[in-house]
């Protein structure tokens, strides 16, 4: 199975409770519960096309895709921040 498989298989199963997207880059914020309290984790991938024009992910980023990288790690901060101060209301 590839990642993109059991990626879509983990999301069908417990979705994420947000995405980010910035240009090909996709950042999926999740969240765990422990008996310690609430944890956010984030997952980014970047997608293309492959030689038949299939759209395909990978989990390696190329150095012009850095900043696109950046950026979304940048706005999944922010939603993660979002997310806490909900839960505090």
């Amino acid at each position: 199975m590839t990642n993109t498989k059991k990626n879509e298989a983990a999301e069908t199963k417990n979705p994420p409770v947000a995405k980010v997207r910035v240009d090909l880059i996709n950042a999926s914020i999740w969240k765990n519960q422990t008996d310690k309290g609430t944890f956010y984790n984030v997952t980014f991938e970047s997608r293309y096309r492959d030689g038949e024009g299939n759209w395909k992910s990978s989990h390696s980023y190329t150095a012009s895709d850095l900043l696109a990288l950046a950026k979304a790690a940048d706005l999944a901060h922010t939603k993660i921040t979002e997310l806490r101060n909900g839960e505090t209301e």
